[in-house]
Formats: C-alpha cells, sequence, structure tokens
C-alpha cells in the first residue's frame, strides 16, 4: 500500500514539474518576444538563459552567445559557447568564438576559427580577417595570400570599419586589403620602406580619409626620415 502511494506521489510530482516547466516555458517565450520588442537587450538574455536552462538546446546555446558578441559581451559569450575548435559546430557559434577570441586579443585561436568559417563559405571579408590575424601572428606568406583574393573579390560597395578614432569609420574594403599589404611589404622587407608607402599611398589613393592608413604612412616617414639627433651642449 505505501509503495502505491510513494508512485502516486511522485506520478503526482513529475506530472506537476512537467506543467510547471510548459507554464515556465510559454512565459519567457512571451517574454523574450516583449525584451525583443523594446530593444531591452539584458531582458533579452535573461529570457533566452531560462529558456536555455528549461528545455537546452543547442540553437538555444549558440543564440545566446550570440546576443553576447553582438552586446559587446565576450566573455560571457565564450563562457556560454567555449573557445574549442569543434567541427560539429554551427557557423553561428564559430562566428562567436572567432568574434569573440579576436576581440579579447586571442589572435591564434581566433584564427583558427576565421578558418574554418573561411573553409565553409570563403568571402572577401574573412578574408580580410584572416590576413589581419596572419600578419599579428607572423604568417606574411599566408597574409600575403589571403590579401590577393581579397583584393581580386572585394566589391567597389564593401565597406570595413575602423575604431581607432573616437568616431568609427568606414573605408571601401579594397584600400583596406591594400594597406595590409603594405603591413606584410614591410615586414617582409624592412630595409624598402618606399615599396611599403607606394602600397600606402594606393590606399589612400582609394579612400583620402582613411586614418589608419595616414597613421601608418607617418610611421614609416618616420623611421625613413628621423628626426636630427639634437647638437649636444658644450
Amino acid at each position: 500500500m505505501k509503495k502505491i502511494i510513494f508512485l502516486l506521489v511522485c506520478t503526482i510530482g513529475f506530472a506537476g514539474m512537467a506543467q510547471t516547466n510548459t507554464d515556465l516555458q510559454k512565459h519567457y517565450e512571451a517574454f523574450y518576444k516583449q525584451m525583443r520588442l523594446q530593444g531591452d537587450v539584458d531582458g533579452v538574455i535573461n529570457a533566452m538563459t531560462h529558456l536555455n536552462v528549461i528545455t537546452p538546446s543547442v540553437e538555444r546555446r549558440d543564440t545566446l552567445a550570440f546576443i553576447y558578441a553582438n552586446d559587446g559581451q565576450h566573455l560571457q559569450a565564450l563562457n556560454t559557447i567555449g573557445i574549442e575548435k569543434i567541427a560539429t559546430d554551427s557557423d553561428l557559434a564559430v562566428q562567436v568564438k572567432a568574434i569573440s577570441l579576436k576581440a579579447l586579443n586571442q589572435p591564434k585561436r581566433a584564427l583558427e576559427q576565421f578558418e574554418v568559417l573561411y573553409a565553409r563559405t570563403p568571402t572577401a571579408y574573412l578574408a580580410y580577417e584572416l590576413a589581419d590575424l596572419k600578419i599579428q601572428t607572423g604568417d606574411n606568406d599566408g597574409a600575403a595570400s589571403n590579401i590577393e583574393y581579397g583584393i581580386t573579390n572585394a566589391k567597389d560597395d564593401m565597406k570595413y570599419a575602423f575604431y581607432e578614432r573616437q568616431q568609427p569609420y568606414e573605408v571601401p574594403l579594397k584600400a583596406a586589403f591594400v594597406h595590409l599589404k603594405a603591413l606584410v611589404q614591410y615586414n617582409k622587407d624592412k630595409d624598402n620602406l618606399d615599396a611599403a608607402i607606394a602600397l600606402i599611398d594606393e590606399a589612400l589613393a582609394i579612400d583620402p580619409n582613411f586614418n589608419l592608413a595616414s597613421l601608418s604612412k607617418q610611421a614609416l616617414e618616420a623611421r625613413k626620415n628621423p628626426p636630427a639627433a639634437a647638437e649636444k651642449k658644450d
């Protein structure tokens, strides 16, 4: 008799839990929609986190990580999704890992993820990311290959954003590639500053307001024509 009562209580308990989870899921799905409507990122993250706890799925986890990354919360994104290179990862998951690792100044790990994306669907934008990261990690030959692909495939309406100024700005993607080409030229032959400066001039001809290219040119010209040493006072 006691066993029957125990089983009956357990059955009722599990049924109640299932009902509660269903109600909670409906609540947070409605909450998620409302937070999206209001543009409340913290609310969207809250709702998606609860939904992923109630009914976990790879899709929900990836979406939550993307929301974190898109909001600049890159550490939280990686804590949600991990940093490992996993062959079965969705494109969204690989993208989140790539951009978050790059933002957290982990170029080698970011490069792994961008390589996966590029192998799946090569684009000029991904080629730029690869070239930039390869320059940072010392692979100038690999960067040169990505740069040539990018220059060939960059369309006139493609832009790339830069953030070294207080106010972000965009330049034609082709100009950005030519600037990277100048950096590779300098890294390969530091004695031939004129060749690197000529490439930067080419990038500036495409967009005279390319601030980062202007800064690079100033740095190279300063190396080429160092200021005369101050005369020693008697």
